[in-house]
C-alpha cells in the first residue's frame, strides 16, 4: 500500500475497555477484516490502539467507522449491524464530488426512528420519491428497493400526505408451475404478495397493519385488478415490475389520479415472463427518461444491504452476463 497517496494514521480508545474492544473487533478481528476488505485499508491493533494504512479517504472514512461500531459495541455487534456501516461508509466516497457538501438525508417516520438511506443511491431514490409523482427503482436483490417505496407510503399515511395505500405485484411464477392454488381470491394471490406484507409488518407493526386493512387504508391487489380504476390521494407501489407486459405497464402508468406519488421496483435480470415477450420495466426505462415528473435511479451491487456474500453473488452473475454479451 506504499505511494503517494498511502496515509498512515494511529486511532485509540480511551479509556480501553477490553469487552468493548472485543466486541468492536469480532471474533479473531473478523470485524476488522470486514472493514479491511470493504474500504481498502490495513488495520493493525495492538490493545486499544489501531494503526490504520491506506488511501487517505479510506483511512478517514475507517476512522469514522471505527468510532461509529466502537460506540454500538457495549454489546456484541450483529451481522446486520456491521453490514448496514460497512455500505454506508464504502459508499461515502461516491456520495459527492470530492469537497462538496453531500445532500441532506431523507429520514421517514415509521417503527424505525432512524430509517434512511444508507447508499447514495438509496438516499437520491427517497429524495425523488419526495420529489417526483412517478418514481422508478430498477436494481438487483438486496438493495431496498421494494421497503424503502413501502416506507414512503408509510410515511405519507402517517403524515396524511395520502389517505391510502396501494401495493400491487404482478401474479408471475418465478420459473415454476405451481398449479392452481387452494382457496378463495385473496388466499390464492396471498403468496405473490407475502414480501410487501412483510415489510408492511416490520414498518407498522401487525396490529396496525391489521386496522389500516380494515379501514381501507392499505389495499394490495394483483396487477391485473388495476384495469379500468382512478387511484386519487393514493401512494401506489408496483412491485417485481419486470414481470409486467408492456401493455399492464402501460395501463399501470395511467391508474394515476390527483393527489398521487407512484413507485415503480423491479429487477431487470430477474425476468420470469414467457421467453420472447418484453418486460414492460425494461421498455418504460428506455421510453420514460426524459419525460417530466418521472425519475429514475438504478441500483447496483454496491447498494446491497443484505448478508454481504448477496453483493458478491449479484456482481459474479453480472460478469458472467458481461462476459457472455462480449463472446
Amino acid at each position: 500500500m506504499q505511494g503517494a497517496t498511502t496515509l498512515i494514521r494511529r486511532h485509540s480508545f480511551e479509556p480501553a475497555d477490553n469487552r468493548r474492544l472485543a466486541h468492536l473487533c469480532g471474533p479473531l478481528d473478523a470485524h476488522l477484516r470486514r472493514v479491511e476488505a470493504a474500504l481498502g485499508v490495513s488495520l493493525a491493533r495492538r490493545e486499544a490502539s489501531f494503526r490504520i494504512e491506506g488511501p487517505r479517504d479510506g483511512v478517514e472514512r475507517a476512522v469514522r467507522l471505527l468510532d461509529e461500531l466502537h460506540a454500538q459495541a457495549a454489546q456484541p455487534i450483529g451481522e446486520r449491524a456491521l453490514q448496514l456501516a460497512l455500505v454506508k461508509y464504502a459508499a461515502v466516497a461516491a456520495a459527492a464530488p470530492t469537497g462538496a457538501e453531500p445532500p441532506a438525508d431523507v429520514v421517514l417516520h415509521t417503527r424505525h426512528a432512524d430509517l434512511t438511506g444508507r447508499t447514495p443511491n438509496q438516499g437520491q431514490y427517497l429524495r425523488q420519491i419526495l420529489a417526483h409523482d412517478i418514481t422508478f427503482g430498477i436494481g438487483p436483490a438486496g438493495t431496498g428497493k421494494t421497503f424503502l417505496a413501502v416506507a414512503c407510503a408509510v410515511d405519507a399515511l402517517e403524515r396524511h400526505g395520502v389517505q391510502r395505500i396501494v401495493l400491487t405485484r404482478p401474479a408471475v411464477e418465478a420459473g415454476e408451475r405451481l398449479g392452481f392454488l387452494p382457496g378463495d381470491l385473496a388466499q390464492k394471490v396471498d403468496p405473490y404478495l407475502r414480501p410487501l406484507y412483510d415489510a408492511l409488518y416490520d414498518l407498522m407493526g401487525f396490529d396496525r397493519v391489521t386496522k389500516a386493512f380494515e379501514k381501507g387504508q392499505i389495499e394490495i391487489a394483483p396487477l391485473a385488478f388495476m384495469r379500468g380504476r382512478t387511484l386519487n390521494h393514493a401512494f401506489v407501489i408496483l412491485d417485481e415490475a419486470q414481470n409486467t407486459t408492456r401493455e399492464q405497464m402501460k395501463m399501470f402508468l395511467t391508474r394515476m389520479g390527483f393527489g398521487s406519488k407512484c413507485v415503480v421496483t423491479g429487477d431487470v435480470s430477474q425476468v420470469d415472463l414467457p421467453k420472447g415477450m418484453a418486460s414492460g420495466l425494461v421498455e418504460a426505462d428506455d421510453i420514460l427518461q426524459r419525460v417530466p415528473g418521472v425519475a429514475f435511479t438504478h441500483f447496483t451491487a454496491a447498494d446491497v444491504v443484505r448478508h454481504p456474500l448477496v453483493a458478491r453473488i449479484v456482481e459474479a452473475y453480472d460478469r458472467h452476463r458481461g462476459d457472455g454479451e462480449h463472446a
